[in-house]
Formats: C-alpha cells, sequence, structure tokens
C-alpha cells in the first residue's frame, strides 16, 4: 500500500514540503489551523510548479496532478488515515510537544511521526508519545523543493526500521538524506547559525555593510547566498529560536545571539517575510 502523508503546518516549510511529495505521486493531506495560510500555501505550491515548468524541470501536466495530489484540512484529525506524518509548525518547543501529544493519540499506532525541526530535540519531542521508536526528525533545507538535503535525525529510542523507512523515503521523493544524531541544532544549523551571527556581529560593530559581508564570502568563501541575504531568507526570528536552543542545550558563550539581531526581531524586522531584514524587500 502506497505511503499517505500529512503534513501539519502550511507555511514556507510546510507547502514545499507538500509540493515536493505531490510532485512525486505521494497523496499529501496539508493542515494548518487558518484557512487562509492553505490558500496561501496553495497558490504558493502552483507558483512554484509553474517556474518548474519554466524552466524544463517538469512536464506542464504534472503542475495539475500534483495539485489535485494535495488535499486541505483544518484539523488535525485529517491525520487519522496517514502512514507518515510531517510536522512542519513554527520552531517553537511548546507548540511541537503539544502537537506530537495530539497527533499521538490521532495518527495510526504504526505511523511515523516526523518533525522538520531545525534544532529542537528528537528525544524530548518523541518523550511526549507513546511510540518514541517511530518518531524522528526529518529536516528539510529552504526551499524545499530546490534543496537535495534532509538531515535524519534519530532520538534516543528511534528504532532501526524507522530511520530506515525515513531514508528510503527521502530518497523516494529525490532528496540524499544524511544520518544525524540528536544534538541541538543538528549539523546543519550548529555550523550556520554561529556563522550568521558572527555576520550580525560584523553588521553591529561596523565593521563593513550587510552588502560587502555577503559579498565577501560569496566571492571569497563560494557560497551561493551571503549569511545575512540568507538570515532574511530563514527569518531572523527563527535563527534567533534556533540560537536560543543552541545556547540552551549545549551551553557554551559561543552560541550567545548577537544584541542586534534580538533587536531588529523585536521590531519586527524579520526579514523576507516581513519586507524588512538586514535588507528591504519590495
Amino acid at each position: 500500500m502506497a505511503d499517505r502523508i500529512a503534513v501539519v503546518g502550511a507555511g514556507q516549510m510546510g507547502n514545499g514540503i507538500a509540493h515536493t511529495f505531490a510532485l512525486k505521486g505521494f497523496a499529501v493531506t496539508l493542515i494548518d489551523v487558518s484557512t487562509d495560510a492553505l490558500a496561501k500555501a496553495r497558490s504558493t505550491i502552483a507558483a512554484n510548479l509553474d517556474r518548474q515548468i519554466k524552466k524544463a524541470a517538469i512536464d506542464p501536466g504534472a503542475k495539475d496532478a500534483a495539485l489535485a495530489r494535495i488535499a486541505d484540512a483544518s484539523s488535525l484529525a485529517a491525520a487519522s488515515d496517514a502512514t507518515i506524518v510531517i510536522e512542519a509548525a513554527s520552531e517553537n518547543t511548546a507548540l511541537k510537544f503539544k502537537l506530537f501529544t495530539e497527533l499521538d493519540d490521532i495518527a495510526p499506532p504504526t505511523a511515523i511521526l516526523a518533525t522538520n525541526t531545525s534544532s529542537i530535540s528528537i528525544t524530548e519531542i518523541a518523550a511526549r508519545t507513546r511510540r518514541p521508536d517511530r518518531v524522528i526528525g526529518m529536516h528539510f533545507m529552504n526551499p524545499v523543493p530546490m534543496m537535495e538535503l534532509v538531515e535524519v535525525i534519530r532520538g534516543l529510542a528511534t528504532s532501526d526500521a524507522t530511520a530506515a523507512k525515513t531514508m528510503e523515503l527521502a530518497k523516494q521523493v529525490g532528496k540524499t538524506p544524511v544520518a544525524v544524531q540528536d544534538y541541538p541544532g543538528f549539523v546543519a544549523n550548529r555550523v550556520l547559525m554561529p556563522m550568521i551571527n558572527e555576520a550580525v556581529y560584523c553588521v553591529m560593530e561596523g565593521v563593513a555593510a550587510p552588502e560587502a559581508i555577503d559579498t565577501v564570502m560569496k566571492l571569497g568563501m563560494n557560497h551561493p547566498m551571503g549569511p545575512l541575504a540568507l538570515a532574511d531568507l530563514i527569518g531572523l526570528d527563527t535563527c534567533l529560536a534556533i540560537l536560543e536552543v543552541l545556547h540552551t542545550g549545549l551551553g557554551d558563550p559561543k552560541y550567545r545571539a548577537c544584541p542586534l539581531l534580538r533587536k531588529y526581531v523585536a521590531a519586527g524586522w524579520l526579514g523576507r517575510k516581513t519586507k524588512r531584514g538586514f535588507y528591504t524587500y519590495s
């Protein structure tokens, strides 16, 4: 029997995950309490599919077929027949704990409960369920349809079978899964966030303007995108949340968030999604 995917959260990560699975032939239910978010997600997926058609990455007929495989729902009850649930809600520990407690009651006992968290402990999330052996991290990169990597993170109790199934599932949707252990920030954000944070310190201390810092990293280090532009894309609030998880979980002052990053988040300058971060967006 083919896997049935439920994606919880219709934001930029959730709609990208739904897009990716639907394009590869999976039936997907995209769940969000906000009907506006669901409508926005569907229009975003359609626009991104159009972009792939324009680049000749997919056939024109693939768009309608993919959209037809995505059902919308505003209640977690829609995960009751899923074989794989992928949670992609906000990077908020209390929210994720609550969702997994509820999903454990709703999803079939045999279903795998995966989280797209970028930093929160898989072991702690799994402990909120009666199936810690079936809980795993499945950390996609943004933008999901374009980025090849998936970090597959085992919690302390994750079974070999769950890990193997999740690795295979990532391969089925054209991704390259990398096995990672459950430590704060995993690999991607443990390495990335201190770099972004240091770039913010360079702005705060007047070492260089954001454009200059990003140019140094692009031309000098061969990065496709500078750290400050990347921070704006990720969301400065998300960057701050991840740094706080790293700082709390590892206890090392090198993960202390730059005061300027905190100031921007307090001002509501969160990057692309609010049209202003280290850059302004029209």
